[in-house]
Parts: C-alpha cells; structure tokens; sequence
C-alpha cells in the first residue's frame, strides 16, 4: 500500500522521460484519464504535471540524457539526498545525477544500481511528493526487474533500509521479492523485484529496470486505450490470485509501466 505519507524510503515520486512530450501527454490521458499541466511558456512545452481530479499524479519532460530510451523514473523519499548519494557510491552505484536542489521544491539525484537499474531519490522542501496515489489513475506499486535479485537486495537494503519478505509464484514462476520501507508493518508494503533471465529483460536491452504499476478501475479498458492509441502490450490483460487483473503495456516510445484492477473489497 502507497500512501502519501512519505516515509523514508517509500516512492514518493514519478516521471516520464519522451522525445515527444505532447504526444505523451494525449496517450497517458487516454490510458489513465490524466490532464496535462504544462510547465513551460506559450508553445514551450518541454515538461509539466499529470493530474488526475485536479490532483499531480506524476511528472512528465522531454529526454535530456544522451542516448538514454523512454521510462519512467521512480523517486524515493531520503532524508539526506547527500547521504544516499555517499550510500549508493558505496554500494558500487553510480550517480548519475549529483544531489541538485530545484528551486526549494527539494533536493534530487539520480542513480544507477551496481546491475544497471535507475532510480531516484527525494529529499522534500515544499514538495512532498505526488498528491495521488493507491487511487485509479494513479500509482499503485512499483517493481524491479532485475538480473540478480540477491544483489539487488543487498544494495538497496544498504541505500534505503528496506526489508524483504519472499513469496513464491504460482506455477513454479520462481521468488517475487516484497519491498517494505525500514521499519514499518507490512501493510505499508510498496513494491516488489524479482530475478529475471537476460530475455526478459528486454525492455531495457538486456538491463534491470524499475516500473510503475498504475491502478485503474478497468484493466482491458486501460489496454484497450494504450493499444488504440499506438501502445502495445507486453502480457495481459490476465487475473492474478490475491492481486487483480493487470496487464504489462509499452507505450508508443516503449516506456513500460503497468495497469492493474485490484480484487473487488
């Protein structure tokens, strides 16, 4: 459960990296019924807010690293982004952007994982964080697939204090892995990560990568909208005992991220 009471450690952040920030906007708004709020001036539209019921769901903005492919980016809330910076270099990370303060709204750094993974962390100032979460249209998990899930567990456990319980998959689908932030019960459990062969790792060419799951009242709609709107899926739509009905999609520049109905209360 994501709520918007950031503890250390939890996502409190998200966003979109395109090459195309207008076309971006029309096909999540088509997905997740979000509206776009533009940051820039008249006809300068290089990034701004997605808000659903007048609520910022996450953040969109054109690609600015050389030769870096479409995602979402997954931020976590830190004390210290300093400090997490120190812990990630420690842990054989890299950084990939130094701690930048961005005109009081807070303080952020971006970072690889000794595997390749990227993620982010946040250090609030007037920004908490998103104002929507665990709602339809709006962040509801957030998943790493990764190339070795005992690693991955050590450095992000040394980063961040997380701790993990396992769960087997049915069928013999292997270990998932359940993410809850330092010191909380498991109710406030907010991702998971699990082992993964190079294969299917694809998305990232080869590379661990994070991704967003998006709550939405309606699975096959939301993946009917991405489909009609130039997306693609990846799995799904398909029911998930104890979890919902979600479906793995790519959008039109093959961010991935995931729709997911959760069982009826």
């Amino acid at each position: 459960m994501i709520t918007t009471e950031f503890a250390p450690g939890s996502p409190c952040w998200l966003d979109l990296g395109t090459p195309d920030v207008r076309a971006a906007a029309a096909f999540y708004g088509a997905v997740l019924g979000w509206d776009f709020e533009s940051m820039g001036t008249e006809g300068d539209v290089e990034g701004g807010m997605f808000r659903k019921d007048g609520k910022v769901a996450a953040g969109l903005g054109t690609l600015t690293e050389e030769g870096a492919r479409s995602a979402w980016m997954i931020y976590y809330r830190v004390d210290d982004a300093d400090a997490a910076t120190r812990a990630v270099e420690s842990g054989g990370g890299t950084v990939r952007v130094a701690p930048t303060d961005l005109d009081g709204w807070g303080r952020m750094a971006q970072y690889s994982d000794p595997l390749g993974g990227e993620f982010a962390v946040w250090q609030p100032g007037t920004s908490k964080g998103v104002e929507l979460v665990d709602r339809p249209g709006s962040l509801c998990w957030t998943e790493l697939h990764t190339s070795d899930a005992t690693a991955a567990k050590e450095f992000y456990g040394g980063v961040f204090g997380w701790q993990f319980s396992d769960m087997e998959m049915p069928g013999g689908g292997g270990t998932y892995h359940l993410i809850t932030p330092a010191g909380l019960p498991e109710e406030r459990m907010h991702g998971g990560l699990m082992e993964l062969g190079e294969e299917d790792l694809a998305p990232a060419g080869g590379h661990p990568y994070w991704h967003p799951v998006f709550a939405v009242a309606d699975c096959d709609a939301a993946v009917a909208a991405a489909t009609g709107n130039g997306g693609s899926v990846q799995m799904g739509p398909e029911d998930a005992e104890g979890v919902g009905r979600l479906a793995v999609c790519l959008d039109p520049w093959n961010a991935d991220f995931v729709v997911l109905t959760p069982p009826a209360s």
